[in-house]
């Protein structure tokens, strides 16, 4: 036997030893598809004699085309440093293969073969200045939602002059007189956009029959990689490369197609077969990542969906710990539920692997729960596919508000905040009034109050700045008489940033899922007196800032949402929020398509599990700045009863560390009076930022405390929530 076929499995060997014609491999989550497409390649080098030069292999990241291209090498004994001979072909993704053809060939599209590349921060201002010569408000028709359509169509193979013919409301005409503008803008600029990358390469195939038959000669031999997640412009692209010899080989799962939102179509693995009817179809469906259990769990999940290709995970690895569901009380409890579990495991631990732990959950908002509880547990996490709650620009805007509300002399909070959103007031007239504050020893806020005695100072400008002021000491006034999360609203409110995010982009909808999350932490304030409230609230996020580098460590535990972790493996998964309306996300609940793709996202989920599975709902939950007390996510009653080992009481049985003892006990939802630990005045208290006190006051749930350190002085902490502990 040949050694590249040594450590295959059997239906492995089918793939890798296939010669010629096209071949469609169903790879399960953990079936090795990477090493059958990597040996099949090696294979047809190294038994077939095919020259690396008449090889394609296409994949979706760098990551993955750099991995493969390692593989390759390390199977045929190349040194990928010396590789000058070519004896690696052709790896890499799509837009990556694509640039090296345009490179050579653009020219006959009226194009410089030295165009340069557009990311997003180039297009929205090549966009934004299309726009303005067009005199388009951005206000109305915003800029990244006009490039999101564009991309969208471009990904269809939708053309400027075509695209008028799907227009049908408002906002899609705009963006039919836009789109073709935009366009001779990025000709005039010698550039590409990157969706213009796959487009142009496949207009350039459709328009120059031989310039595509120097390319089909070239790649006889293609492999896609992730075939489930191809959209329309590159399924064209590979079904015009394929056309002539079609020996292609596509490697995906139905099941694990979850980008539907950025264009991907599970029509297209679906229909392989009737694009080639000679197909030939390996089935992968040995597991070497997860116990029979888990596989067997999300089997009963995934079984549900139609319109996939029947085919059942197996390991040989029988048996292992049954999958355990979790009912908490809220959120919070979820957090404090993860977090014991995680040192119940890794009690005596000498080195304990934090990096085996990996949260899961539907969207980034999630995380802001998870962040604080480990943060107070000491355990080190890290977020994958996203950025740490706190650390988001949209919450740190709103909190330099919040910030100024209650001290208008915090010069770093205004900077943030005083043209954003924009009030177009320039570095000139800001510099000139810090000059002014300088000079009369006055705040910046201050030097705003004045600024129609400044000569240097345009009358407008004054005016503007003037209006800041006002609206600043308007919400200051509303502090007086609104909880937290009342002045949250205002400010989105009042200060125009809820109608510059809510751009009606998915990354909009984002910030303001994020915004309602910081709400849902401003409620726990509610019950402390107005003014006093925000104070609390602005005291508590600092702390929570403050601990943030806790999560510096590579051996963190990970949190991620699901779409982030496709293709990674963990010892331990935790999945949060199984509650309808967020797993399923409630934008498909009435949508057969996307509950379709909520459930194989859930699969997903479920099949990133290793040794164990916890899955986990709560009674209520307070998100996105209401509570909510939603029924337990279908996909749980989706899964056999064998499989399961529920736990509705609160806490597991196998935990040594209750949820109910003192130090891990759940922090409320709402201050709780009842739930306060027990501190009086006169108390000595230790808090692990500020060091040690002595508690001056308690009211309502709230100490003041007289910290030893002069610098920390005198702090009010409300103490269901802060971290103090009485020295005795």
């Amino acid at each position: 036997m040949s050694k590249i076929l040594e450590n295959l499995n059997d239906k492995q060997i089918k793939a890798v030893t296939h010669f010629t014609g096209p071949l469609l491999v169903v790879a399960g989550a953990g079936s090795g598809k990477t090493r059958a497409l990597t040996h099949r390649i090696a294979w047809l080098i190294e038994e077939k004699g095919v020259s690396p030069w008449n090889i394609l292999a296409v994949t979706f990241t760098n990551k993955a085309a750099n991995e493969m291209k390692n593989r390759i090498a390390k199977l045929l004994s190349i040194d990928l440093n010396n590789n000058y001979g070519g004896s690696i072909p052709s790896v890499g993704t799509f837009h990556a293969i694509c640039v090296r053809i345009l490179r050579k060939h653009i020219h006959l599209l009226d194009y410089e073969n030295s165009f340069g590349i557009y990311d997003m921060a180039d297009q929205q201002i090549l966009i934004k200045r299309v726009m303005e010569d067009m005199n388009l408000d951005v206000k109305r028709v915003n800029p990244k939602a006009v490039l999101a359509h564009i991309s969208n169509a471009k990904n269809q193979l939708i053309g400027s002059d075509e695209f008028r013919s799907y227009a049908n409301d408002y906002f899609s005409e705009k963006v039919a007189e836009i789109y073709p503008l935009y366009q001779k803008a990025l000709i005039r600029s010698s550039a590409l956009d990157f969706d213009d990358i796959i487009m142009k390469t496949v207009e350039l195939f459709q328009k120059f029959p031989d310039i595509l038959d120097e390319y089909q000669e070239k790649f006889k031999f293609i492999s896609v990689d992730e075939y489930q997640d191809t959209n329309k412009a590159q399924y064209v692209l590979i079904k015009l490369l394929a056309e002539k010899y079609q020996n292609i080989c596509v490697i995906g799962d139905v099941d694990q197609s979850i980008y539907s939102w950025r264009g991907a179509t599970i029509r297209n693995i679906l229909d392989f077969e009737k694009d080639y009817p000679e197909t030939k179809v390996v089935m992968l469906e040995q597991n070497y990542r997860s116990t029979q259990i888990i596989l067997d769990s999300a089997n009963c999940v995934i079984k549900k969906n139609a319109h996939r290709k029947e085919k059942v995970l197996w390991t040989e690895r029988e048996g292992g710990d049954k999958v355990r569901r979790w009912l908490t009380d809220n959120e919070r409890h979820e957090g404090q539920m993860v977090a014991c579990e995680i040192e119940n495991i890794l009690i005596g631990s000498e080195f304990p692997a934090y990096k085996d732990f990996v949260v899961l959950y539907r969207t980034n908002a999630q995380s802001r729960i998870f962040e604080e509880v480990f943060m107070r547990h000491g355990i080190p996490y890290k977020i994958v596919g996203g950025i740490k709650f706190y650390s988001r620009k949209e919450i740190k805007d709103l909190l330099a508000y919040l910030r100024v509300i209650q001290n208008p002399n915090d010069s770093v909070s205004l900077f943030r905040i005083i043209n954003t959103p924009t009030r177009k007031l320039g570095a000139k007239t800001l510099d000139t009034v810090r000059e002014f504050a300088i000079k009369h020893n006055l705040s910046f806020f201050d030097a705003m109050l004045l600024a129609n005695e400044i000569e240097e100072i345009p009358e407008s400008k004054a005016k503007v700045l003037e209006d800041f002021v006002k609206l600043i000491k308007n919400l200051q006034e509303k502090n007086k008489e609104t909880p937290a999360s009342g002045m949250i609203k205002f400010v989105l409110d009042e200060t125009g940033y809820k109608k510059m995010i809510n751009d009606g982009s998915v990354e909009g909808e984002a910030r303001i899922e994020n915004i309602n999350e910081l709400i849902s932490v401003a409620h726990k304030y509610n019950d402390l007196e107005s003014g006093v409230s925000l104070n609390i609230f602005l005291e508590e996020v600092s702390l929570i800032s403050d601990l943030d580098s806790l999560d510096d460590e590579d051996n963190a535990v990970t949190l991620m949402t699901v779409h982030s972790a496709k293709g990674l493996e963990f010892p331990y998964v935790f999945i949060a929020g199984l509650e309808e309306g967020i797993f399923p996300h409630n934008r498909s609940l009435m949508d057969p398509g996307e509950l379709a793709e909520e459930r194989r996202l859930m699969y997903v989920a479920m099949t990133r599990a290793m040794e164990k599975l916890y899955l986990i709902h709560a009674r209520s939950r307070m998100l996105y700045g209401e509570s909510r007390a939603n029924a337990p996510s279908q996909f749980l009653a989706d899964i056999d009863e064998q499989f399961i080992e529920a736990n509705f009481g609160g806490h597991s049985a196998r935990q040594h560390i209750s949820v109910s003892d003192i130090d891990n006990r759940p922090i409320p939802v709402e201050l709780d009076k009842g739930l306060d630990i027990e501190i009086s005045s006169g108390d000595k208290v230790s808090h692990n930022v500020f060091g040690n006190g002595i508690v001056v006051s308690v009211v309502g749930g709230v100490a003041t405390v007289a910290f030893e350190d002069p610098k920390v002085g005198v702090k009010k902490l409300a103490l269901s929530i802060a971290p103090l502990k009485v020295i005795k």
